[in-house]
C-alpha cells in the first residue's frame, strides 16, 4: 500500500471541493482497502465521506430514499424496507458476511469493482485494470465470467447482490457532480457494459458523489425472492443470482421483474421474460417457459457453459419462491 493524504470533509460540498484528480472517496472501505493493498488503486489522496453524506432512510409518497452512507445492515433490517421493499433486504442478506454488511455503504456498494481474478492479479493482463493489456479471462480461466453482454475486451461480471435488486425495482441514483449540481441517473443506465472501454464501470461523472438511491413505490412487496448460487454459503460471490418479483391478481401475473447477477458486466434485466410473464397464470410450466426465454440469448465461454442450466433453474426457483412468499 502506498502512502496517501487522508482527508475527512464535513459535507458533500467540502468533499467535492477538496478532491484532487488523483483522489478517491472512501465510505465503508470494504472494496477500496482491498484495491489499495493490491496496488490496483493508488490514490495520492483518500477522502473519508462518512460524515459528508446522509445515512438516513426516508419514506416519501412516491417511494423510498436511502442516503449513500446507509450501511447495508441498516437497510436490510429497516422496518419500512422489510415491509414495502423486501427484495432489497433479501438481496443484501445474501451478500458478503455480517461483518462486511455492517461496514459497507449503499453508495459504495454501487461502485464496487469486479472480483475477476485477472483484475486482482497485477501480473496478468486485464483491460479493466490496465487498458490495452488484453482480457486474460476471455481465452483463459473464465468459469466465473459473463455469459451475456460481454466483449472480447472484458468478460468480467459485476459483484453486487444489492444492485441486482435495485435493477429489478427500477431504482434511480441521485448524484452530485464536481460543480455541486445534482442529477438523477436511472439505475438501468448507471452501470455500463464493457464494449471497448471496460475500465469504465459506470456512468458516474468524474469526481462526482453518489448522494442517494431512490426506489419508486411498487406492488411487488408481497411476492419477491432472491436466489443466489455460489461455491460456498458465505464470503463468496454469485455464480448466478436471480431477483424475482411478482404483482398478482389472484393467480394471474399483472407484472413481473427478473434480474440477475453473476452473468454480465452489470446487473442484467430479463425484459423479454418479464413481458412474457405479464398476463399469464402462475404455474411451473409458465415459469419454465419464462426461464427458457431468458437463457436463449446467453453465450457461455469455454469454461462456464454450466451457467446456462444453472441460470434457468435459478429463475424457475426464484419465481416459485416469489409466488410462495
Amino acid at each position: 500500500m502506498r502512502p496517501f493524504e487522508y482527508v475527512k470533509p464535513k459535507d458533500s460540498k467540502e468533499a467535492l471541493r477538496a478532491k484532487t484528480p488523483t483522489g478517491a472517496y472512501i465510505a465503508g472501505g470494504t472494496n477500496l482497502v482491498d484495491l489499495l493493498k493490491k496496488n490496483i488503486a493508488v490514490p495520492h489522496q483518500v477522502l473519508d465521506v462518512t460524515q459528508a453524506l446522509s445515512d438516513k432512510i426516508t419514506l416519501k409518497r412516491s417511494g423510498i430514499e436511502m442516503g449513500a452512507m446507509v450501511r447495508n445492515t441498516t437497510a436490510a433490517i429497516n422496518p419500512t424496507i422489510l415491509e414495502q421493499f423486501p427484495l432489497v433486504s433479501k438481496a443484501i442478506l445474501a451478500g458478503a458476511s455480517p461483518q462486511i454488511r455492517n461496514m459497507a455503504s449503499i453508495g459504495g456498494n454501487l461502485l464496487q469493482r469486479t472480483r475477476c481474478p485477472y483484475f486482482y492479479d497485477t501480473s496478468l493482463p486485464c483491460n479493466k485494470r490496465a487498458p490495452g493489456s488484453g482480457c486474460g479471462a476471455y481465452n483463459g480461466e473464465n468459469r466465473m465470467s459473463a455469459v451475456i453482454g460481454y466483449s472480447a475486451d472484458c468478460v468480467a461480471v459485476h459483484p453486487s447482490d444489492l444492485c441486482v435488486a435495485l435493477a429489478a425495482l427500477d431504482a434511480t441514483v441521485v448524484v452530485q457532480d464536481a460543480q455541486g449540481k445534482k442529477r438523477s441517473i436511472l439505475f438501468k443506465d448507471f452501470h455500463r457494459l464493457p464494449e471497448s472501454a471496460p475500465q469504465q464501470d459506470n456512468t458516474l461523472p468524474e469526481g462526482a458523489l453518489i448522494r442517494e438511491v431512490y426506489i419508486p413505490k411498487n406492488a411487488f412487496h408481497k411476492h419477491s425472492a432472491y436466489v443466489k448460487i455460489r461455491d460456498r454459503d458465505s464470503y463468496a460471490f454469485a455464480l448466478v443470482s436471480v431477483a424475482a418479483a411478482l404483482q398478482l391478481d389472484g393467480n394471474r401475473i399483472v407484472a413481473a421483474r427478473l434480474a440477475s447477477g453473476g452473468v454480465a458486466h452489470k446487473p442484467w434485466r430479463w425484459l423479454a421474460a418479464e413481458q412474457f410473464l405479464a398476463g399469464k397464470e402462475t404455474n411451473a410450466t409458465v415459469f419454465a417457459e419464462a426461464a427458457a426465454l431468458a437463457v436463449q440469448d446467453v453465450r457461455p465461454l469455454a469454461h462456464n457453459a454450466f451457467k446456462v442450466d444453472m441460470l434457468k433453474g435459478a429463475i424457475e426457483t426464484a419465481l416459485q419462491e416469489a409466488l410462495q412468499a
